[in-house]
């Protein structure tokens, strides 16, 4: 799909910067309530990501192990959503939250980039339950859909949501894999290659992750948005819309 269509096809508040697993910080801890709800405040668009538990519930978390943002050990595939609502807490003391928590608390306010976290290859499972709540969407520019794995992304072809394959500088193997769905979302090493500057130049692409104004200063000449954390909002803002 050509950048100019792409564009067509997405909400224009994308354009201002995407809060990499909400707008979190020391105080909310990353893909919480809390954490989207600060990005909802800043009418900021914001990220997160979705697991598959036993019981095919969606759960919002980026590892696929808890202990990162709970303290405690446990593989989200492993586990019931029973399990995982009364066994675990988020160490800024919210629940981990499903899917359907954050489109309720969302309501489409501002725009969500819905990560599909594939694991131990059950790509066409999460698909298949992920593409069950997407009639909720009442408007299809308000979602972005990416993932590294593309075998997640096709079924959801015939969805009308822009699907975005994520490109990591050490899984290039995706690579050729760009032409299969409408855009790329890539790895800010991957932009010093000839090959991606070319790409770039007609279809709709934004960098991850950005932790800092150096690197916004440097992926800017080649993209359309950016995942951005740690950065103040206000200028990813500014520097992107110049």
């Amino acid at each position: 799909m050509t950048k100019k269509k792409c564009l067509s096809k997405i909400n224009p508040v994308f354009l201002n910067g995407i809060a990499h697993r909400g707008l979190h910080n020391e105080e909310f801890t990353e893909n919480g309530i809390k954490a989207f709800t600060n990005a909802i405040n800043h009418g900021v668009a914001f990220e997160f990501d979705i697991h598959l538990t036993t019981d095919n519930e969606l759960v919002v978390c980026h590892d696929e192990d808890l202990i990162r943002t709970t303290g405690k050990s446990g593989i989200i595939e492993d586990l019931s959503l029973k399990d995982i609502k009364e066994n675990y807490r988020l160490l800024d003391g919210g629940e981990i939250p499903t899917l359907q928590e954050v489109l309720d608390l969302n309501k489409e306010r501002v725009p969500m980039v819905i990560e599909l976290k594939v694991f131990r290859k059950n790509y066409k499972a999460l698909a298949k339950r992920f593409k069950e709540y997407l009639p909720q969407i009442k408007d299809k520019r308000n979602v972005l859909i990416i993932s590294f794995d593309p075998r997640s992304l096709w079924p959801l072809k015939r969805c009308g949501f822009i699907r975005s394959l994520l490109v990591a500088k050490s899984d290039e193997y995706t690579w050729p894999f760009r032409l299969t769905v409408e855009s790329v979302d890539l790895d800010m090493q991957l932009f010093e290659e000839k090959r991606v500057q070319r790409y770039v130049k007609n279809h709709f692409t934004n960098a991850w992750t950005i932790r800092k104004k150096e690197d916004l200063d440097y992926v800017l000449p080649y993209v359309d948005t950016v995942t951005f954390e740690h950065v103040d909002p206000a200028l990813v803002k500014e520097k992107l819309t110049k």
